[in-house]
């Protein structure tokens, strides 16, 4: 019988917000608990409750802002004191903070196996960054990009990241749960506060610059007389809401653009929408546009590497990011079509994701991946 595997998964902040398609909540759907003890842990945030998923110890460290910036000392001795006790054979590090300081830990430590998964672009770009990864990336050490264009970014770095310690696993979607959770279209608009008899334009993201809602705002001004029957809905909150509130009542379209705020697995509202568009300037892979075609709904998007791929493989229509007259001549051809060429657009979609982002295949791969025997050239499919 093979060893149990004792892992920690270790995440930056828990967002209560996303646990039906967040990435480490899927990858332990896919660990049976005979073959790998698994803690869940969370650097910054818990839930109002603790809650048990899939049966696994979580773990809520609680640090605060102040304890996570600088040399974060208090960090480093807690976790140190927390792994030695633990001792595990494997950790999972998602996102840049949790990889760096295991990057510090480990030359103590001493973890046969450690893998970092990096969700975007950027997270390396500064100097500083790239000669500690340099110093401390070893023969221990694994990373995963979410896409391939992450991992592309990754290695190109030459900082330690190479063709045999980086892979690809793109981010799936847990389709038929996502499907079981989809509100009716009619409920998700009354709950959205969406009108009935609309055709809504909709996107969910963060109000963030990254994700371009700006230039989506002023694509949908430009059409706003050509098709007063249309209406954008928004799913998301963030820094940028003044901002683009401010930039909404400047077109004087506080009646149509609608803001509706953070939205508890959002994914359950995209029955709400006619169309779903993503103008984000950078994603490490887009998980909110598999969300769209999960509604079956046809999909635009920027053309950025990571976005690229999944709008051919689906059909969709692609923009260059933040360019508001090619988004707008994108959106004017989408709503000049009929209801059943929009239906039929938003069919294929949903047929490419069911056989292109199967989470099963995303699942055995890191299951693969923990247990030490996945090849890069699998992985990287």
């Amino acid at each position: 019988m093979a060893k149990v595997l004792k892992i920690l998964q270790l995440q930056t902040r828990y967002n209560a917000a996303d646990t039906n398609s967040d990435l480490g909540e899927q990858i332990l759907q896919g660990l049976s608990a005979e073959r790998f003890d698994v803690v869940n842990a969370y650097l910054e945030g818990r839930p109002s409750e603790d809650t048990q998923h899939c049966g696994r110890r979580q773990v809520f460290f609680e640090f605060t802002e102040k304890d996570m910036s600088g040399l974060r000392l208090k960090v480093r001795r807690h976790l140190l004191a927390f792994c030695r006790e633990e001792g595990f054979d494997v950790v999972l590090l998602h996102r840049f903070k949790t990889v760096n300081l295991f990057m510090h830990l480990n030359k103590t430590l001493h973890i046969p196996r450690c893998i970092g998964v990096s969700h975007g672009f950027g997270e390396y770009n500064r100097f500083y960054r790239r000669w500690q990864a340099m110093r401390a990336i070893d023969e221990c050490w694994g990373f995963v990009g979410v896409s391939s264009a992450v991992a592309d970014y990754l290695i190109a770095l030459r900082c330690g990241f190479t063709k045999s310690n980086t892979v690809s696993i793109t981010n799936a979607l847990d389709i038929d749960l996502a499907e079981s959770l989809q509100l009716p279209r009619g409920q998700a608009r009354q709950a959205l506060e969406l009108p009935s008899d609309a055709l809504i334009i909709g996107t969910i993201g963060r109000l963030v610059p990254v994700k371009g809602h700006v230039y989506l705002i002023r694509s949908f001004a430009a059409l706003s007389d050509e098709y007063p029957n249309v209406n954008l809905s928004i799913i998301g909150g963030g820094r940028e809401a003044d901002n683009l509130a401010a930039l909404i009542a400047e077109f004087g379209l506080q009646e149509r653009v609608h803001l509706c705020g953070t939205r508890p697995d959002a994914m359950r509202y995209v029955k709400a929408f006619d169309v779903f568009v993503m103008p984000s300037l950078q994603e490490g892979l887009g998980l909110a546009l598999l969300e769209g075609m999960c509604g079956r709904l046809p999909v635009l998007g920027s053309d950025i590497p990571a976005m690229r791929p999944l709008l051919k493989g689906a059909g969709g229509r692609s923009f260059a990011p933040g360019d508001v007259p090619e988004l707008t001549e994108q959106l004017r051809a989408c709503l000049a079509d009929s209801d059943a060429g929009r239906a039929e657009d938003g069919e294929r979609a949903y047929q490419y994701l069911r056989r292109e982002h199967d989470i099963e295949d995303f699942r055995n791969k890191y299951r693969a991946l923990l247990e030490g025997d996945l090849p890069v050239e699998e992985a990287s499919k």
